[in-house]
Formats: C-alpha cells, sequence, structure tokens
C-alpha cells in the first residue's frame, strides 16, 4: 500500500503525474525515486524530484521537446538530464549500473537494463525505493521500507563495498542520522570504522559541503556522535574527539564532549551558529589547568579563536565565514562579564565588536548555559536578559553600524599637512576609539586626541 502522506505529495505536484503519463503513453518506463520517494513517506515537504527511467537520454530529450518542455543535458556521462517546469528542476536519469577504480569515488558508467540493477547502486535502501505512478505502486527490493519504519540506515549493496566505493557514503549516514534521526544498523557501522581511511580520497569541499548539511539538521549532536564513533572525525576534525578530556570528579568540571553537543542543539539550525557551537570550547583540552584546587580553561575562547581559523580553513570554507565563526568562538565568553557591570561604552564596544553577529553571539552565550543548577542557571539568564536590554537601550540612541569619527581623515592631513599613509590610519583608529568609549565628541577634544597621537608618532 502506498503511504498517504507520498499520494499528497504526488498530488500536490500534478506535473510528476503528467510526465510519468507522457512516458508510459510512449512505450517508456517512468518511476519516481531518491528522496522525493523517502520524504513524502515520511511527510517531509520536498521540491527534490529525481526520476530514473529505461528512455535514453536523447530519447527522453527528443520526447519532452515534442512536448514543449525545457530541457538540459546536465550530466551527459551519467545519463541525466534537468527537466524545467515552472520553477522546479526536475531530474531524469537513465537505468545505470556503476563501476569504481580504487583510488577515485567517481564511477564509471554503464546503461543498465532493468530498474532493480539501477536502484542496487544508490547509496542507502532508504534512497532504493521507486514509485511508479503509473500503477500507483511502491517497488522496495531492497527493504528500504522496513528501515524507514525503523530509523535504520542501511546499503543495498554490501557495505563495505559500497563505503569503499564511494566513501563520502559514510559522512551521508552522520548527515542522515542528523536531519533525520536515523542510526546505522550495525553492519553498516562496522563498514565504517573498516572503511575510514578511505575518505581521504574526497576533496575537502566535498566534505565541508556534508558537514554543512549534518550541521543544519534537526539533530546535529547524532550527527556528530555518529562521525566521532565511527573514527571518521579523526580524518576530517579530529580535534572534536579531544574534547572527551576525561571528567576530573574531585575538581568538578563538566564534560566538554557532552556540553559541547548539548549546546550544538541548543542553537538555531544556522551554518555559522552551529559551527560556533561545536567549537566554541575547542580550545579547552589545550589550556586546561588546575590552580588552588580548581579547574581552569584560561584564555581558551582565544586560542579556540585561532584553532578554529586553521580547522575551517583546512576544510576550505570561505573566508568570510571562517572570520564569522572565529568571532562567535572569541567573544562566547565576553557577555558573562556583565555581571560586573558594563558602562554604556563598553555596551557600545560589545555591540561593534560584534557586529553583523551580535545576535548569532548572543543566541551561542544563552545555550551555552547547560548548567543543572536551576538557581545558578535563572541567575545567568536573568544577567543576560538585563545585558540585552541595555544593549537596546544604547542602540536606541544612535546606529552604531555608522559610528564615525569626530574628524575626518581629509581634516586630519590639512591640518597637520600630511599626505594620506600609515600616519593618518593611526589618527583615525585612536579617534574611532575615542568615540566608542566616549560617545559623541567635539571637533576639539578630536583634536586634542589627535594631537597627542601626532606627537607619539
Amino acid at each position: 500500500m502506498v503511504p498517504i502522506t507520498l499520494l499528497k505529495l504526488v498530488e500536490n505536484n500534478s506535473f510528476l503525474s503528467t510526465l510519468s503519463s507522457l512516458y508510459h503513453g510512449n512505450g517508456f518506463e517512468l518511476y519516481l525515486v531518491g528522496g522525493a520517494v523517502r520524504d513524502g513517506i515520511l511527510d517531509i515537504p520536498t521540491n527534490d524530484f529525481d526520476f530514473t527511467t529505461n528512455a535514453t537520454p536523447e530519447e527522453s530529450i527528443e520526447l519532452l521537446k515534442k512536448n514543449n518542455y525545457k530541457t538540459t543535458e546536465v550530466g551527459k556521462a551519467f545519463g541525466t538530464i534537468e527537466l524545467y517546469d515552472q520553477e522546479r528542476v526536475v531530474h531524469i536519469t537513465t537505468f545505470r549500473k556503476d563501476t569504481y577504480e580504487t583510488d577515485s569515488r567517481n564511477p564509471e558508467i554503464e546503461k543498465a537494463s532493468d530498474l532493480v540493477t539501477d536502484l542496487s547502486r544508490r547509496d542507502f535502501t532508504i534512497n532504493s525505493i521507486a514509485y511508479s505512478l503509473e500503477a500507483n505502486e511502491l517497488i522496495d527490493p531492497f527493504s528500504g521500507l522496513k528501515d524507514l519504519a525503523s530509523g535504520t540506515i542501511s546499503t543495498p549493496d554490501d557495505p563495505i563495498i559500497s563505503f569503499s566505493d564511494d566513501p563520502l557514503r559514510m559522512l551521508r549516514v552522520c548527515r542522515f542520522a542528523s536531519t533525520h534521526g536515523f542510526s546505522p544498523d550495525n553492519e553498516t557501522y562496522i563498514a565504517m570504522k573498516e572503511n575510514i581511511e578511505r575518505i581521504k580520497i574526497i576533496t575537502k569541499e566535498r566534505i565541508r559541503d556534508e558537514i554543512n548539511k549534518l550541521l543544519v539538521g534537526k539533530s546535529p549532536s547524532m550527527g556528530i556522535r555518529t562521525l566521532v564513533e565511527s573514527g571518521l572525525s579523526l580524518y576530517i576534525i579530529p580535534e572534536i574527539n579531544e574534547l572527551k578530556i576525561e571528567v576530573d570528579p574531585k575538581h568538578h568540571h563538566k564534560d566538554v564532549y557532552e556540553h559541547t553537543l548539548a549546546v550544538l542543539d541548543g542553537v538555531p539550525p544556522k551554518l555559522t551558529l552551529r559551527m560556533g557551537a561545536l567549537l566554541h570550547d575547542i580550545a579547552k583540552p589545550n589550556t586546561k589547568g588546575i590552580e588552588n584546587g580548581k579547574v581552569h580553561f584560561r584564555h581558551h575562547e582565544v586560542v579556540g579563536a585561532r584553532m578554529t581559523k586553521k580547522i575551517l580553513k583546512g576544510l576550505k570554507y570561505d573566508n568570510k565565514t571562517i572570520e564569522d565563526i572565529a568571532l562567535l568562538v572569541e567573544q562566547h565568553l565576553r557577555p558573562h562579564t556583565f555581571k560586573m557591570g558594563w558602562t554604556d561604552s563598553a555596551v557600545r564596544r560589545y555591540i561593534v565588536d560584534a557586529g553583523h553577529m551580535l545576535e548569532d553571539l548572543n543566541e551561542l552565550v544563552r545555550a551555552d548555559v547547560t548548567t543543572k543548577n536551576k538557581i545558578k542557571a535563572k541567575e545567568i539568564y536573568e544577567n543576560l536578559d538585563e545585558m540585552e536590554k541595555r544593549i537596546e537601550e544604547v542602540k536606541a540612541k544612535e546606529e552604531l553600524s555608522k559610528i564615525r569619527p569626530a574628524l575626518s581623515g581629509d581634516e586630519i592631513m590639512e591640518h597637520f599637512n600630511i599626505q594620506p599613509g600609515p600616519k593618518v590610519g593611526v589618527i583615525m583608529k585612536a579617534l574611532y576609539e575615542q568615540r566608542i568609549n566616549d560617545g559623541e565628541v567635539s571637533k576639539e577634544d578630536a583634536l586634542k586626541l589627535a594631537e597627542e597621537t601626532y606627537k607619539n608618532l
């Protein structure tokens, strides 16, 4: 029986039935496959529609063009064409089978003669279910429906062969743990452990993309646990494993690894914020010390920001993303100093330093409160509430993103009769600091500071 959720998906996307009728009316088979079937059964909204067919790409293009569809042959080597239906992009791929070389995850493609052979090449059983719209029938040769029902990840082929052929599939196991809450079965899990070194043949960019999808899932901690427990993290972000530093009951410090996962689940599903949560305490193992019988992790936020930049650079993140995440790591302890009292100057400084990451930083700081002591937690949250209230009050007084020194660069050059260069920059920086610290500043006061700064150059 076809689940009503999948039937509703088809009903809400009538072009799917139109395509099916077109192919079958011209003597071809056409099946909806992959994520659309999986998520349709799980009642998860999707706009990702993939079909497989016994028609060749040339036959598909000819048929679709005759019926006024716009198409592009995007993956000739893979037998795939793209069909454009209004704002949707639909992929139609000819039945195929894949053969892999040892040093590459890019398969040699051959046309397959039947649907089951095509389904057998796919990554997981939950993605190896086909739906015939014409017959209103699910084709499930590898028990994908059973795995969907139990929340299990397994492979249609021998998992050792499957992961050796395409090691990126191991990262997809971790991703599905996060996005769907699924867990690998024992055979799949063992195969991951036996193949972890194969991840070395995957480009950093492809690894990064899978990590991104994992982090913005509904349960990122499950994805990270699978990544760590399988051993894959040792080849991607080994520093995460090091968070499992021994919990010393004598000196009473929290389990850094478990705390990190709790913070990760506690922030909204935004990539920079989730990565900031994952890495916010990454330097604690390197900075752990004991003083007067108490554990400390002195300057772990500063060391952590440096480690964060190195980790993310290695995974080929762009510079802006790296800087944004490093800022979250470096600043995540700062709001806790608010309990000691902040002047307007200190609030302005915090807002300016956080910049466009202010909201994310405050989200991270709140999620970082994982103490089980309810009285302590209440005190911290009240302190953060007061801090955010002060931030809004200061922001209401002036638009801090447009703060400028009381004197312009041209005025500085004219007054001191100097040309553009480093001296002007040093003076302007001093005036900018004055503006943040003192608020509105007169030109006279700004000029006094400029002259003092110029004398010391």
